[in-house]
């Protein structure tokens, strides 16, 4: 039985995801937008029987049992907590929240639920090339772990942002580079290095303040170039370019150094070169092709390519199958099977990712090496007040 879908969101990637989720056989029963009329315009492009502009009716539905958050950063954590505590699923877009104590909020709801599903979408975990990169790593192929010395991940691509002014202009909301590819880039260096940053140091800029659609009084905020250096706690060190400043292009080049050899990801094929050989090999092609999906990709396909590029494309449904796959054995709606999406990442990976971009931020700001800081409490809205009240207890 697979459960009910609430989709939070009408941007075009939903476009994208809602055919996906359909392809592999689940429901869409419910979708929540902003303002009444997007919700309706979207449901009845996409065919979803149900649209509002009030997140408690999607999240009350019987019918609905798990929750795809793909709206805007600031809402991700309040959907994400009221949807854990009432027993729903959640799958949420990245970046888990604006900053760590919206994310951490997040992180103690999937703990005290721990029996529902709580990922969030960093896709390029389950990308083909990137699965067998892992396990070439883990299985050796480069040395041992602390052999690891270099990786090194090139994105470019074109603008982020939409033909109006919203929430991806605004790098306080989270649009920007940093945030919506940069998450992804740390997440999957974690992910493949099994090691975590321990210290960064960036330079994040934004170029653009204007486009032909977006001037006036409004200016652009959110960043299209960041380049970052991280330190990780396994000795290897990181090196990460992201430039929005090639319309119509997309490449994304992953490396991998170590003392046996260096493993390389270019768009979805994996390369390999064994210290000592000859040639750089060829590991794994991606020769499977998006129309194997049926005329799911073909009827998408001119909205997605301007929307996702392919890999992450490809990665997404990926996931869709995977969650599918914890879904179909289990009778009850509610009810999973951890293993398919045992690779994912979790809330507690959401968290880490917003330390190292906090971090990314601040050592820009700096110009300086900034250590990574993972909170582990709230931090006090009113530390005054606090101070305050204490040393007002303590003199009584």
């Amino acid at each position: 039985m697979l459960p009910g879908i609430g989709v939070f969101g009408t941007s075009k990637v939903v476009k994208v995801v809602v055919p996906f989720l359909r392809e592999k056989g689940f429901k869409v029963e419910a979708i929540w937008g902003l303002a009444l009329y997007e919700a309706e315009e979207v449901a009845k492009e996409l065919d979803i029987p149900f649209w509002t502009n009030k997140i408690d009716d999607v999240l009350l539905r019987k019918d609905v049992d798990l929750i795809f958050i793909i709206c805007s950063p600031n809402l991700h954590a309040q959907i994400s907590v009221k949807a854990l505590g009432i027993g729903k699923h959640v799958l949420c877009d990245r970046p888990a929240g604006l900053c760590q104590s919206e994310t951490l909020k997040m992180v103690r709801a999937s703990q005290y639920y721990p029996s529902l599903i709580s990922i969030v979408n960093h896709s390029l975990r389950f990308l083909p090339a990137f699965t067998q990169m892992r396990k070439a790593i883990l299985d050796g192929f480069l040395g041992n772990n602390e052999d690891i010395t270099i990786c090194d991940v090139r994105v470019q691509m074109g603008i982020l942002l939409n033909d109006r002014y919203d929430w991806l202009c605004d790098d306080t909301m989270g649009g920007g580079v940093l945030t919506l590819v940069g998450s992804h880039v740390i997440d999957l260096v974690s992910h493949l290095l099994s090691q975590k940053a321990v210290r960064v140091h960036g330079v994040v800029r934004n170029f653009t303040k204007t486009t032909k659609e977006i001037n006036g009084i409004r200016h652009i905020s959110s960043p299209d170039f960041c380049s970052f250096q991280m330190e990780m706690s396994g000795g290897a060190l990181v090196t990460v370019t992201l430039n929005n400043h090639l319309p119509g292009i997309f490449n994304q080049e992953v490396i991998v150094c170590g003392k046996g050899g260096h493993l390389v990801v270019k768009g979805g094929d994996l390369y390999s070169y064994k210290a000592g050989s000859a040639k750089e090999e060829v590991m794994y092609l991606d020769v499977e092709d998006m129309q194997k999906y049926g005329n799911i990709y073909r009827s998408i396909n001119p909205i997605a390519a301007n929307v996702i590029p392919k890999p992450y494309m490809k990665g997404l449904f990926k996931m869709m199958g995977a969650l599918r796959e914890a879904f179909l054995p289990v009778e009850d709606k509610r009810g999973w099977v951890k293993e398919p999406v045992a690779s994912a990442a979790t809330f507690e990976d959401g968290l880490y990712v917003q330390a190292v971009i906090d971090a990314l931020r601040k050592s820009s700001v700096n110009r300086e090496w900034v250590k990574i800081s993972i909170i582990t409490e709230e931090p006090d809205p009113n530390p005054l007040l606090s101070a305050a009240v204490r040393r007002s207890g303590i003199s009584l």
